[in-house]
């Protein structure tokens, strides 16, 4: 992105706000912002962060050009001081927060982000746009791959959501778990393995079955998976076997009793000596659709609209409030909102994940002003990600890849249940 591409990122508020309180001599008083959720989506029993490494992105390019600016002035969102002081805008102060991959809890600091007023309060839209989007779809992302176990599922939602958010999709969906993105975008900008052959269209195009799986299969390999329900499914199984071969990669189903199809296509398959050919099933899947397959023999699974809708959470509901801010003496005074069914708990956070000596998560242990103890067995949650305006997180996509395994994997057992269910641990405040 070039500088500039996220200042606008952002509500219309944020810049009146900044206004007065540069009028009020406020604007650079140190405060302490906080990025968290109050609750998981009902029934979950946790949450995934995601979309870190695209926040770091647009923190980097969070500037005021002259364009931004004269088109601020022109509209009237701003008056000519705070236009001067935009001019010269970037973050300048330090954000700690949960690194990508990572499990969440109600109340977890996903963000701690440190500074200026002004420093802070620019990025509450930007960072809540991502973090709610990225995160939701890694969550359902999470649901998914641990009811599939072993067997890989493919991201395929580009055409049931908005183009850019289709890109966010397939790299959160890549991060927690899934094999691969029907989306060349995300392949290119961020690495993510890609994958597809074709769809119903071009068995139609061709004047049979027979001719479409020839074609298919001498463009692109007796390995590939060739789409056998546009007519009828076991004449296109014998015929996808009698050109290709026992060595046919694999066969895909998208309509049906996934199922009993599937059992059937095995059988089949198995007979005709195609006992390596997988059988991969399409078809409005979600996480409970999934874990109904984990009896039948399915190899792969490809999920699109539910996944890039977040399987019925598409945001996490994060919000992003003050917590602390210096008062008149210089001192650091803890803030809340007092509201009573939005509630927030006042003064600069810290966190781990405590732990039983086998490595089991007990509790989010949420230490207000200091740290909480660490009997050594827990793990700090909290790393830095910029450090005086300069960004220190980037990472590779693998690497919160890797993560959300070893995150999920130290979860309770009733963590990876599909019913549904509290939050899997407890958060404790101290």
């Amino acid at each position: 992105m070039p500088p500039g591409a996220t200042a606008l990122y952002t509500d219309h508020y944020e810049l009146t706000m900044l206004q007065a309180a540069i009028a009020a001599g406020t604007a650079g008083r140190r405060s302490v912002f906080e990025l968290f959720g109050r609750r998981l989506p009902e029934g979950r029993r946790y949450g995934v962060v995601a979309g870190v490494g695209r926040a770091l992105e647009a923190i980097e390019q969070f500037r005021f050009d002259d364009e931004t600016l004269a088109f601020l002035t022109d509209r009237g969102v701003v008056d000519e001081r705070t236009c001067e002081h935009l001019a010269g805008y970037r973050f300048r102060g330090d954000i700690w927060g949960y690194p990508e991959g990572e499990v969440y809890f109600p109340y977890s600091p996903l963000m701690v982000v440190e500074g200026s007023f002004s420093d802070g309060v620019l990025l509450e839209t930007v960072l809540l746009s991502i973090l709610n989007h990225d995160s939701a779809i890694a969550s359902a992302a999470s649901r998914m791959t641990c009811a599939a176990g072993d067997r890989p599922c493919i991201e395929m939602g580009s055409r049931r959501t908005h183009e850019e958010a289709a890109v966010a999709s397939a790299r959160a969906a890549y991060v927690a778990g899934f094999s691969a993105t029907s989306n060349l975008a995300a392949g290119r900008r961020y690495g993510v393995p890609t994958a597809g052959t074709s769809a119903h269209s071009f068995t139609l195009l061709h004047d049979s079955e027979r001719h479409a799986f020839r074609a298919q299969v001498e463009s692109l390999g007796r390995g590939t998976t060739l789409l056998v329900d546009t007519y009828d499914i076991a004449e296109a199984v014998r015929l996808g076997v009698e050109i290709a071969g026992p060595e046919l990669g694999a066969v895909r189903i998208d309509s049906g009793d996934l199922g009993l199809l599937a059992r059937d296509v095995r059988d089949q398959l198995d007979g005709l000596g195609a006992t390596g050919t997988r059988i991969v099933v399409t078809s409005d899947l979600d996480e409970f659709a999934i874990a109904a397959l984990s009896a039948s023999p399915v190899d792969g699974y490809g999920v699109g609209t539910s996944l890039v809708t977040g399987s019925g959470a598409p945001t996490c509901g994060f919000v992003y409030k003050l917590v602390s801010r210096e008062g008149p003496d210089g001192r650091m005074v803890d803030v809340a909102k007092k509201s009573r069914d939005k509630p927030s708990f006042g003064g600069r956070k810290h966190a781990l994940r405590r732990r039983d000596t086998h490595g089991v998560a007990e509790a989010e242990v949420v230490g207000v002003g200091t740290p909480p103890d660490n009997d050594g067995d827990d793990r700090e949650l909290l790393v830095p990600l910029v450090t005086s305006g300069e960004v220190v997180g980037h990472e590779p996509l693998e690497q919160a890849r890797e993560r959300h395994a070893t995150s999920r994997g130290e979860l309770p057992m009733p963590a990876h249940q599909m019913s549904r269910g509290e939050p899997v641990i407890a958060t404790l405040h101290f």
